[in-house]
């Protein structure tokens, strides 16, 4: 793919669609919720199921949230790491950008399960900054080792399929081979074996354990194609089909290995990183359509500044009660909502995040990590 190294304007739908994806975890998913309990017809509230994970196989929207940034994060590396390899740093200087990054988004991710508490013994030390920061470091280790996005394509698919081949054919004691119940699964074995502290988001291994980071990393990788092509000197409107055409592509392939490797966000299996990466190409698609090619940013404000600061509101949000300096300002009428109160609420609570996030903006302070 022939890339157009002139190419330096800032795409604004990576940092929308970024933000758009915040969005689900900073307030989307306590304001539908409310909405649709109010509305209350059978419709909406069987849709307040998609703003849940689910129990073991299958996929809803929110199973899409996790993904979808791992898969952004992807998307950014043809703008900064191939940037300076173009440019001519050496690798020394590659390697300590990205160990600088990966263990400030470890370090973070401890932080924000609780370590200064230091109570090991009970502490999770997997998490979702953790996979971050893992994830990365490995697809980084990539991009700077292998430049051509057609090999790096072949690294992606060989992840999926070796992992894929590692949890069938790779006996649990007790249970066999290929045998995917949360129990009898290789990934959850490993996790109950060699991962200290508790578990989450069920008790028989981590939803961001050990094992299952290998096929992350390949959802970040998904990521770095699409980057690759958002910089090239390709027609814009051609990138919208290439990444549309992907994005079924992607989902077809998924849903045919579905029927023998289950979509399953909890052990992150190989089916579910092309699902996820089909609907993450999608929304690309769409939102490099809607505001770089047609010019229709103005919708997606609220949105890019979310993006922006997307690792500062994750954390903020998981130390500090923003509901505190809501209550302030609602106290004295919210009690005589009636069920108008739940949704009310939760606009609050988000506004206040938000308005946070807008100060930040324009303070133009902003944690990169």
């Amino acid at each position: 793919m022939k890339e157009d190294k002139a190419v330096s304007k800032r795409i604004v739908s990576i940092d929308a669609l970024r933000g758009f994806d915040m969005f689900w975890i900073t307030g989307g998913d306590s304001i539908f919720p409310a909405l649709f309990t109010l509305i209350g017809t059978p419709f909406f509230l069987g849709l307040s199921r998609q703003l849940e994970h689910t129990e073991w196989n299958g996929f809803t929207f929110y199973d899409l949230i996790f993904p979808l940034f791992m898969f952004i994060m992807g998307t950014t590396m043809p703008f900064t790491l191939t940037k300076y390899i173009e440019r001519g740093d050496s690798k020394r200087k590659l390697y300590t950008h990205v160990i600088r990054r990966s263990a400030l988004l470890f370090i973070l991710g401890l932080v924000n399960n609780g370590i200064l508490g230091l109570n090991f013994a009970e502490m999770r030390y997997a998490g979702v900054l953790q996979r971050f920061a893992v994830c990365y470091f490995f697809a980084a280790l990539i991009v700077i080792h292998v430049r051509k996005p057609k090999v790096q394509a072949i690294w992606a698919a060989a992840i999926l399929l070796v992992y894929w081949l590692m949890m069938a054919l790779i006996p649990v004691p007790g249970y066999g081979m290929n045998v995917l119940t949360p129990e009898g699964n290789l990934a959850s074995f490993i996790d109950r074996l060699l991962l200290p502290g508790r578990f989450c988001c069920f008790e028989l291994g981590d939803n961001e354990g050990l094992l299952s980071s290998i096929p992350a990393v390949a959802t970040v990788l998904l990521g770095v194609l699409a980057g690759h092509l958002l910089r090239s000197n390709i027609v814009q409107q051609k990138k919208v089909r290439f990444l549309a055409l992907a994005g079924v592509g992607s989902l077809i392939i998924a849903l045919i290995w579905n029927l023998v490797f289950p979509i399953n966000k909890l052990i992150w299996t190989s089916s579910y990183v092309l699902y996820a990466g089909g609907w993450s190409l999608l929304l690309l698609a769409l939102f490099y359509w809607i505001i770089d090619v047609r010019g229709w940013q103005k919708w997606a404000f609220p949105f890019v500044i979310i993006g922006m600061n997307s690792i500062t509101i994750y954390i903020a949000q998981a130390v500090f009660d923003f509901g505190v300096i809501a209550h302030i300002f609602v106290q004295g009428f919210i009690h005589h909502l009636g069920d108008f109160r739940p949704l009310f609420w939760a606009i609050c609570v988000f506004a206040v995040k938000w308005l946070f996030l807008l100060f930040l903006y324009k303070k133009k302070i902003f944690l990169k990590v």
